[in-house]
């Protein structure tokens, strides 16, 4: 296959994987989702979760996106130092973008600052974000899809506390936001936590937080726990699927972290509403894929 065919051929997959990626949920999601519906013993949130699994259902059965939000699209990207079309990824990624819009359809959610023009094709200035990662010694490319909805970017926060504010400021902060804001996310949610040196890097961290696989656990003992904690405290707030309340509200709380100033604890939240629209694919230099995300799952 040549160089250009091989492009064309790659664009089009992940066109059609953006596409799959609006309509069915990956498997943690799904899985977790299941699990909170079975556990729930409220009768108007077991009926919340019935509709929620009616509608995925009929999303796969029209062949059409489970939510009319199919958000703003972000691409996190770990290519491989010896990955041969590195140069062209960012176009392959915004011709998938454009070419999934009208195919899936995507709705278009791309608006200009200030000009205040929608573009109609869910690409634009910086958009679809893209967020670069190197795999040393690796010929291959793994892409990280996260459709980010308007609902659940509400409770979207990020601040520098004073290292007197401790740990325990930073649980306050998470808590703060989801009680000003959670119930708009279209709960049940999945917490993203980032704590770092400076604002921007805790976002980031934060974001990344929520595209970790559901149920999975910080490496560190210590954010291990207060992971815990702090899904059961958001829980025991009680707002339940769609906030009409419930025994459980998130799906999870997942902590991020890098190393911090000694006088700044930065920290940030990040949220996925209950359709945590996300995917993971990976190709090879020679154009063959493997989708990590949705297994069983065929373009």
């Amino acid at each position: 296959m040549t160089q250009n065919a091989l492009m064309i051929e790659m664009t089009d997959v992940m066109a059609r994987f953006i596409s799959m990626a609006g309509k069915r949920l990956p498997d943690d999601v799904l899985q977790k989702l299941a699990e909170m519906r079975d556990e729930e013993d409220q009768e108007m949130a077991k009926e919340i979760y019935r509709s929620m699994f009616e509608n995925l259902e009929k999303a796969i059965e029209l062949d059409r996106p489970i939510c009319q939000d199919t958000g703003v699209i972000n691409f996190f990207v770990k290519v491989g130092s010896n990955y041969p079309y590195q140069l062209q990824l960012k176009k392959i990624l915004e011709d998938a973008v454009k070419k999934a819009t009208l195919d899936a359809p995507l709705r278009p959610n791309a608006v200009s600052i200030f000009d205040e023009e929608n573009t109609g094709d869910n690409t634009g200035e910086r958009t679809p974000f893209l967020h670069w990662d190197i795999a040393d010694d690796s010929d291959e490319v793994e892409i990280h899809l996260y459709m980010t909805g308007g609902g659940s970017s509400m409770p979207g926060r990020a601040t520098t506390l004073m290292p007197s504010a401790g740990y325990e400021g930073v649980a306050e902060f998470v808590y703060d936001a989801m009680v000003e804001k959670g119930i708009n996310a279209c709960p049940p949610l999945i917490v993203g936590v980032g704590i770092a040196g400076s604002m921007e890097n805790a976002a980031l961290l934060s974001k990344k937080a929520i595209l970790r696989p559901i149920g999975s656990q910080n490496q560190n003992p210590k954010a291990a726990e207060m992971e815990k904690a702090m899904e059961a405290g958001i829980n025991r707030i009680g707002f339940g699927p769609q906030g009409i309340s419930g025994k459980t509200s998130v799906m999870g709380v997942h902590l991020e972290t890098a190393a911090r100033h000694p006088a700044t604890i930065a920290t940030a939240v990040s949220v996925g509403c209950w359709v945590h629209r996300k995917g993971t694919i990976r190709f090879k230099k020679d154009g063959s894929y493997e989708i990590l995300s949705h297994k069983g799952v065929s373009l």
